[in-house]
């Protein structure tokens, strides 16, 4: 046991897993700060549960095959890889507050304290909304097929899934300021305060960048088809896709502190700041770690 986990009220063990009902082929997560938020992808809707206890809330439909989900901070936002759009619902009660163009077959997306970036796999750019209102504020081409961002205080990290490497982005501006190679169809992505974390599928393994100049740190070991990355205050946590399971990482030095068993085919997670939250696409459920 550390002091984050004291300070987070953390001290059980991580072997402890509970599961809830989600819709069919949960996909995208968002914490809220009270509430779990689930992109049902098959459902063409969203389920809000409450993180403490998982009990649901409320399911709200947006558009198409909904895929990614991000909060910010007062509004959930969902990409609709089926419409080309976005939903933009309010966090409070789901109303929805308008639908958004987003480019051609939208995924990630991710908040920069200001404006919403979206992940357009069908078109190789990016596309940054004003969060107020959903205007559009320019489109940033990247890699080929780019899947997921991450936020690093002044940055958006883009994975390109085709061209094996991740792509910077000033997040003042759009500009470009270089792609780096990472493993073999590189999926999610993460920041941890310092480095920026990308899962490669093809390899089973996470590669981990100096957030300041893209430098590699070192590529690690993890489960069979890992896609999202999630960082939790001070470990790494990886979805295994093909092998139903979490692997925790230590973030300081990459060291394996574990692998635990969820649901069938994890797809995405979200950290609440006590605990791991998973969607497993296969079974319909997510899992609380």
């Amino acid at each position: 046991m550390n002091f984050l986990e004291v300070a987070i009220l953390r001290w059980y063990s991580a072997n402890l897993t509970a599961s809830f009902s989600a819709g069919p082929f949960p996909f995208g997560l968002a914490f809220d700060g009270e509430n779990i938020w689930v992109a049902n992808n098959s459902g063409n809707n969203v389920t809000k549960l409450r993180a403490c206890d998982g009990a649901t809330l409320g399911t709200f439909a947006v558009g198409t095959f909904p895929e990614g989900v991000a909060f910010d901070g007062a509004n959930i936002w969902v990409t609709n890889f089926g419409s080309d759009n976005v939903t933009m619902l309010r966090a409070s009660d789901g109303t929805s507050l308008g639908t958004f163009g987003a480019g051609t077959g939208p995924e990630g997306v991710a908040f920069d304290g200001a404006n919403i970036w979206v992940a357009s796999s069908g078109s190789n750019n990016v596309t940054k909304l004003r969060a107020s209102d959903g205007t559009n504020l320019g489109t940033f081409g990247v890699g080929n097929q780019p899947r997921s961002l991450a936020f690093d205080g002044e940055h958006i990290w883009v994975t390109n899934r085709l061209s094996n490497n991740v792509t910077k982005l000033r997040a003042s501006n759009g500009t470009n300021l270089g792609s780096f190679a990472v493993g073999t169809f590189p999926l999610g992505v993460a920041f941890d305060g310092t480095h920026i974390w990308v899962t490669n599928a093809n390899d089973n393994s996470v590669t981990k960048l100096r957030a300041s100049d893209g430098a590699s740190l070192g590529t690690f070991g993890v489960g069979t088809g890992p896609r999202a990355v999630v960082f939790d205050g001070a470990r790494v946590w990886i979805a295994n896709t093909l092998s139903n399971n979490v692997t925790k990482l230590r973030a300081s030095d990459g060291a394996n502190l574990g692998t635990f068993a969820v649901g069938t085919a994890p797809e995405n997670m979200a950290f609440d700041g006590a605990n791991i939250w998973v969607s497993n696409s296969a079974s319909n459920t997510l899992s609380k770690l």
